[in-house]
C-alpha cells in the first residue's frame, strides 16, 4: 500500500484510489497488512476437547500459555478464559488473524467466507481451525464474529444462527465505508442508526461492538499480559450485559484490556474517523477518547 493511504483513523479517503483495496471478507479496523502464520513458521494449534459455555464457570483444562507452554485455564496468567466453540465469518484481515490467536489460545474455531471453506485450506492447516461454509460457520457456535464487508451484511444467508449454542454471542466488529465500499446505505444516513444498530436489525440477533477500531496487525502483534504498561484497550459496545461480558473476558484473554462504551446506540463513539477509532493506548486514553466523540458524522463517512 502507497505511503500515506493510511493514519491511526484507517484509510485516507482522499488517497484511496490510490491505496490497496480491502480483500474480501475484510470488513472492520483500520486497514493492515494480514501476517501469514508461515511467515512467522508456526505450526498449527489443536484445542483441548473440553468446552465451557459463556457464563457457565466451567473452563477447559488446559490452554496454550503466554510462554507457549500448556498451562490451566483457571489458575495461570494469560488463561482466564473459557473455551468456547467460536464461528468465524469472514477472513479477510480481522477475521484471519482472531482465527489465529482464537485457536492458539485453545478455542474451537470454525471459519467461513463467501468464496467456499476449499479457498481457506492455508489458514486451516496452519491454525488447526476448521474452514466451512458460511451456512454451517455458526452452528453450535457459542460466539459467532461477523466480520465481512458492512454492504454483504443483508446477503447473509436466511436461517445463519438457527444450529447456534443456546444463549449465543454475536460480535460485530464491522464499519461503514460509505465513499471507499459500500455505497449509500439509508438505515444509517437517514434513519440515523448507529452502524451496529444496523446490522443487528440485518441479522435479527442483538450484537456487541468489538475490534471495529483495531488494527489486524495489532491482533498478533500487541497483546499484551494484564498490568503490563503498554497494554492497549479496546472498546467494546452492546445492550446485552451478559454478552457483553462475555466478549469483554475474550477481549481480556486475548491480550487487551476493554472499556465498556455503552450501548449499542452509544456505539457512534468508536466509529470510523472518531478520537478512539485506531488508538494504541490504554484504558484511560480509551476512556478519554470516548467521551470526546461527535454525534456528527464526518463528512468523509457520510454517502
Amino acid at each position: 500500500m502507497p505511503s500515506g493511504c493510511l493514519d491511526r483513523r484507517g484509510p485516507d479517503p482522499a488517497r484511496f484510489a490510490e491505496c490497496e483495496k480491502w480483500p474480501e471478507g475484510h470488513a472492520s479496523g483500520p486497514i493492515g497488512p494480514a501476517r501469514s502464520g508461515a511467515a512467522r513458521g508456526s505450526a498449527p494449534v489443536r484445542r483441548p476437547d473440553r468446552i465451557a459455555r459463556p457464563g457457565s464457570g466451567r473452563y477447559g483444562s488446559e490452554c496454550l500459555g503466554p510462554g507457549g507452554g500448556w498451562c490451566q485455564r483457571d489458575t495461570e496468567p494469560g488463561c482466564t478464559g473459557e473455551l468456547m466453540k467460536i464461528g468465524i465469518i469472514g477472513a479477510g484481515n480481522i477475521g484471519g488473524n482472531l482465527t489465529r490467536r482464537l485457536t492458539a489460545l485453545g478455542h474451537e474455531v470454525s471459519v467461513a467466507n463467501s468464496r467456499g471453506p476449499e479457498t481457506l485450506t492455508a489458514l486451516a492447516e496452519e491454525t488447526g481451525a476448521t474452514a466451512v461454509t458460511v451456512t454451517e460457520a455458526a452452528r453450535g457456535a457459542e460466539l459467532v464474529v461477523v466480520t465481512i464487508p458492512f454492504k454483504n451484511v443483508p446477503d447473509l444467508p436466511a436461517g445463519l444462527f438457527d444450529e447456534a449454542a443456546e444463549g449465543f454471542v454475536v460480535i460485530d466488529t464491522n464499519n461503514y465505508y460509505p465513499r471507499q465500499r459500500d455505497g449509500r446505505i439509508a438505515g444509517v444516513e437517514d434513519e440515523g442508526l448507529t452502524e451496529s444498530r444496523w446490522t443487528e436489525r440485518q441479522l435479527g440477533h442483538p450484537v456487541i461492538k468489538a475490534f471495529n477500531g483495531t488494527y489486524a496487525q495489532d491482533i498478533l502483534d500487541r497483546h499484551r499480559p494484564a498490568g503490563a504498561a503498554d497494554r492497549m484497550a479496546l472498546p467494546v459496545a452492546g445492550d446485552d450485559a451478559a454478552a457483553k461480558k462475555t466478549v469483554r473476558a475474550l477481549v481480556e484473554e486475548l491480550g487487551f484490556d476493554s472499556v465498556d462504551a455503552g450501548g449499542l446506540d452509544d456505539s457512534w463513539r468508536q466509529q470510523p474517523d472518531t478520537p478512539v477509532y485506531g488508538l494504541r493506548e490504554g484504558v484511560d486514553a480509551v476512556t478519554k477518547a470516548l467521551a470526546e466523540a461527535s454525534p456528527v458524522r464526518p463528512e468523509a463517512f457520510r454517502g
